[in-house]
């Protein structure tokens, strides 16, 4: 196999972006089919974007023998199904964050893949975001010496796309959401070391009026060996994405905004077309951004899954990694439910998707 060819299931914000990072930046793979159920959607989508086939039902999508790799940009509670049928289709599977809303349902993404030979890859792009990449690179070389906290930042003032504040869609708020970004990051930092416990509190602040999902979480994860992780994540916070990282070691720390910290700092009277993702408004002073989906790693992920395909990687993001952060998900709502630190080893108590261990 010399190319990649690419089907995109979903035509909203995420799989915008996909199509953006494979036509502008990733080589061997070409996007030539896009699905999406909502009518005019999909084939609106490929035009825009010089997409060959479009289609409504994602099934004939899978059906075409020129499709090798599908990525999900689906709500949640369609991402088990999609990728069942991805497998049994003999596609390789790029699943957008959180891997799926319970973790039988994880089981069986994962089983399913196995058993059809394909690869099944978790999308964090934040491990493959320049900056962060960057940090993660010195922790690896030993500059920082022992890391033992990372702490992780992603907010802003809700989501993209209205399923998100449906948690009978979405499984969840803002923790589901963006939460998995933080908690992963700081897992892959650390080496993917053990759990001992986890311990977070939420609530809804902001936007009761939409959601029964929490808009602002703390989720504070230890590992063996003395290492700690903070996510903090919001969906109550406006003026544009904030996301930044810092990391404590024996021997330094480092820290990075990454997209404030690229960004020109603007002022304007009247304002202007774009500034930086769920920025409300560009008069003032705006963080004015450039190549935003470079910054945010997809790209690089992209390229990288893509080389998986071809054989010249290994996934370093798989089905099983996003099993274990959706476990520690998991754990963090029923620790913010209960009030109290959740241990290692541990088993859900029955739930029917991660919120419900929050609001029993």
């Amino acid at each position: 196999m010399k190319q990649v060819r690419v089907g995109l299931i979903g035509s909203g914000f995420v799989a915008d972006i996909h199509a953006h990072a494979f036509q502008r930046f990733v080589r061997d793979a070409e996007v030539v089919a896009v699905a999406s159920p909502t009518p005019g959607k999909a084939e609106q989508f490929a035009g825009e974007r010089g997409i060959q086939h479009s289609f409504e039902d994602y099934k004939e999508l899978l059906a075409m023998d020129e499709i090798d790799m599908v990525t999900l940009a689906l709500p949640n509670d369609l991402h088990c199904k999609a990728t069942l049928d991805a497998a049994k289709a003999g596609k390789h599977v790029v699943c957008e964050k959180p891997l799926c809303r319970t973790l039988e349902e994880a089981d069986s993404m994962i089983q399913a893949c196995k058993e059809n030979d394909v690869l099944l890859m978790y999308a964090e792009e934040l491990l493959f975001a320049p900056k962060y990449a960057r940090a993660k690179a010195l922790v690896d070389e030993g500059a920082l010496g022992d890391a033992f906290l990372v702490k992780q930042w992603e907010e802003h003032d809700g989501p993209h796309e209205p399923w998100f504040w449906d948690v009978n869609r979405s499984g969840g708020g803002v923790l589901l959401d963006m939460g998995c970004h933080s908690i992963e990051f700081a897992r892959c930092v650390f080496g993917k070391p053990q759990v001992k416990s986890v311990f977070a509190a939420m609530d809804t602040y902001v936007h009761t009026d939409k959601t029964a999902g929490e808009d602002h979480s703390l989720c504070i994860v230890e590992y063996e060996g003395g290492r700690v992780g903070l996510a903090e994540n919001s969906w109550a916070k406006p003026g544009g994405v904030d996301d930044r990282c810092e990391i404590y070691g024996s021997k330094g720390n480092t820290r990075a905004d990454l997209l404030r910290g690229n960004a020109l700092i603007t002022y304007s009277d009247v304002g202007y077309g774009y500034a930086v993702e769920k920025a409300e408004t560009t008069k003032g002073w705006t963080f004015t951004m450039f190549e935003e989906v470079w910054n945010y790693g997809f790209p690089q992920e992209m390229q990288h899954f893509v080389n998986c395909v071809l054989g010249t990687e290994e996934p370093i993001e798989t089905g099983e990694d996003g099993r274990e952060v959706l476990k520690i998900i998991l754990a963090a709502y029923q620790s913010a439910g209960e009030g109290r630190k959740i241990e290692w080893p541990y088993k859900p108590l029955p739930y029917d998707k991660p919120i419900d261990l929050w609001k029993r």
